[in-house]
């Protein structure tokens, strides 16, 4: 049985490097420990002797690219409470998560955690426009940031789900897209095969566009009373989108909705620094910006209670 919060199987996408072209993925299975592929790892790959080791692999795999990217220090001063990007000194959020305070206290997201910060032009947002586009370059885009996140949420899920009071999340969304885009969004088809948790009913409304202010209206949800939701997208640039998407599955009865985005939009590059002037440090596959144990807790509200079992499937 998988712990609490494992929602990511290492095989999956190991097998995705490995797996001739045009192949289809396994079904998903109770075999064993790896409920999303129906082979063992440790098998399907000799080097790999364990599950830590195949994560291990993983991230070698990802090492190149992650090199590359910045993301928020644990605890800094200096940082928007909400979403980690830069606050002006003396305030403890930014501009427009002040604004989305004000305008819908008590009715946001519990946590919001950025895997890596994605500065104008730099390859982290190069990524997350080329990924979703068709064009050249697409797949190795998809690559990257497939196992940046399934790393990161093997490896830091435990700390939002501890900071938020749960065992593990009972459901997945992926903020829908804003763009009239069709069919299944480019997020939810890049990662699902390799999630085993249950995916909540959240959809764009037709014909509503998308905006920089909060609007609720713009997404649908079913009742979902009681649920824990781990709501992902792949980048935050103002938070109405995301928070908007929050607010539909608050309303819907949800309890607690943690968001991790990709990438968080800077308007310029950071660079990364050791020292403490610095808000941005170099991607560590060790910390993440919820580490620091004396962050500020989530806004009091009412909360679901403890999951019961772990959300993967197949335990």
């Amino acid at each position: 049985m998988k712990r609490p919060g494992n929602l990511a199987e290492p095989a999956a996408c190991c097998e995705q490097h490995y797996r001739p072209a045009g192949a289809r993925s396994p079904a998903t299975t109770n075999f064993g420990k790896t409920s999303v592929v129906g082979r063992n790892l440790a098998r399907m790959l000799p080097a790999a002797r364990s599950t830590e080791a195949a994560w291990g692999m993983l991230r070698s795999l990802s090492a190149g690219h992650a090199r590359l990217l910045s993301a928020p220090r644990p605890g800094c001063p200096g940082l928007c409470i909400v979403c980690r990007g830069p606050a002006r000194a003396g305030c403890s959020r930014c501009y427009q998560c002040e604004l989305h305070a004000e305008s819908a206290p008590g009715g946001l997201a519990d946590l919001v955690v950025p895997v890596a910060y994605a500065p104008k032009g730099g390859p982290h947002a190069s990524n997350l426009w080329l990924y979703k586009s068709g064009r050249q370059g697409a797949d190795a885009a998809s690559a990257a940031l497939r196992l940046l996140l399934l790393a990161f949420l093997h490896d830091h899920g435990p700390c939002l789900w501890r900071r938020c009071g749960l065992r593990g999340p009972t459901h997945l969304a992926v903020v829908p897209s804003g763009r009239g885009r069709g069919g299944t969004h480019p997020l939810r088809a890049l990662i699902a095969p390799y999630l085993a948790a249950r995916w909540a009913g959240l959809s764009a409304r037709p014909g509503a566009a998308a905006a920089r202010e909060l609007d609720p209206g713009r997404f649908d949800a079913p009742r979902q009373r009681g649920a824990s939701i781990l709501l992902l997208d792949d980048t935050w640039t103002s938070g109405a989108s995301a928070q908007s998407a929050a607010m539909t599955l608050l309303r819907a009865g949800t309890g607690c909705v943690i968001v991790v985005v990709l990438g968080r939009h800077l308007a310029v590059p950071v660079p990364a620094g050791e020292g403490p002037d610095s808000f941005a440090m170099p991607l560590r596959p060790q910390l993440c910006a919820v580490h620091d144990g004396a962050l500020r807790a989530p806004a009091a509200r009412a909360t679901a209670p403890a999951a019961a079992a772990s959300p993967a499937a197949g335990t």
